[in-house]
């Protein structure tokens, strides 16, 4: 991990910016899982073809179509229709005018997911294209979940859960989903010991909470921290429902993830926050899980990995 020494400079402009007319103010994130591995299947099978079916680009198709449902049958059509010698607004018709909506909204929540990656084995850089995201829960520990956004929860207030509750074992370890700066990390009356990540094209905020009583953090992770998406960041407990730092209220161990959507910094922090339902999102993720183990002198990732895409590599070169 290397220290984010510029990371108040580079937020100052997006924050001088004002909130467009235009910019989005919420997101009802309802693809299935089915429909994003098949977009995304389509998407690794054509990258190296002339005809490259991105899967944000299938979605947004689909979703206009279907207002926003994106059921697996739309997604097997929008593929089938973009492998023509059509413009998408053809394809569309009426209903391209919410295309943009659509197309901005999937790549805020999808957009750092998929992409070009190396992973290092046997003392070689092996690039790839495919998944760059990881499950939030390491290689070789097992967990259990359901799609409980949205469920009612009391402590503090009457709110609604803004996640996906992970069930699992005490001191699993956890990782980053995506990579990017550590942006918030500490004691949260609601979420107890926490550490919250926005992707390096600030769009994703990455909440995980209820970390381990004592020992929540990966040893050296401080707050302006880069991290690499499979990176350890702490381990799974139970703490939070207190306003007393390091106190375990919470009865079953286990990781609350949660998702929010940053399109205007002026929706960060406040009544405005667009959270999304990531329980597909963490069962597409499951299949591509970080290998973490603990040696003499702490943790480590069994395959390192880098990021190759442009857009990480230009801000980590900042650094």
């Amino acid at each position: 991990m290397k220290r984010f020494v510029l990371l108040s400079i580079l937020l100052l402009p997006l924050l001088a910016v004002p909130a467009k007319a235009d910019t989005i103010k919420w997101v009802d994130f309802d693809v299935s899982y089915e429909s994003m591995k098949y977009a995304l299947d389509q998407d690794i099978a054509t990258f190296d073809q002339e005809k490259h079916i991105p899967w944000i680009d299938t979605l947004a198709l689909a979703a206009c179509r279907t207002g926003g449902k994106c059921g697996l049958a739309s997604v097997k059509q929008a593929v089938a229709d973009l492998k023509q010698d059509r413009s998408v607004e053809e394809l569309l018709g009426g209903v391209y005018k919410y295309y943009d909506y659509y197309h901005k909204a999937y790549t805020a929540a999808l957009g750092g997911l998929v992409g070009s990656y190396a992973i290092e084995k046997d003392g070689e850089w092996v690039p790839a294209y495919g998944l760059k995201a990881f499950s939030p829960i390491a290689a070789g520990y097992g967990y259990s979940h359901c799609d409980d956004f949205g469920v009612a929860r009391s402590f503090g207030f009457n709110r609604k859960h803004l996640g996906n509750d992970l069930m699992g074992s005490l001191g699993t370890p956890v990782v980053a989903v995506e990579g990017g700066v550590v942006e918030a990390m500490g004691w949260n009356r609601y979420g107890g010991w926490r550490v919250g990540i926005r992707s390096f094209d600030s769009k994703r905020y990455y909440y995980y909470a209820h970390l381990q009583k004592d020992t929540p953090f990966a040893p050296g992770l401080e707050e302006g921290d880069i991290v690499e998406a499979g990176d350890l960041i702490g381990f799974m407990g139970r703490t939070g429902y207190s306003d007393k730092e390091n106190v375990n209220n919470i009865e079953t161990v286990h990781l609350h993830f949660g998702l929010e959507l940053v399109f205007d910094e002026s929706q960060k922090e406040c009544n405005s926050e667009i959270w999304i339902d990531v329980y597909n999102i963490v069962r597409l993720l499951s299949s591509h899980r970080s290998s973490i183990r603990k040696t003499a002198d702490g943790w480590e990732r069994v395959y390192p990995y880098q990021d190759l895409d442009g857009e990480t590599l230009a801000l980590k070169g900042n650094c």
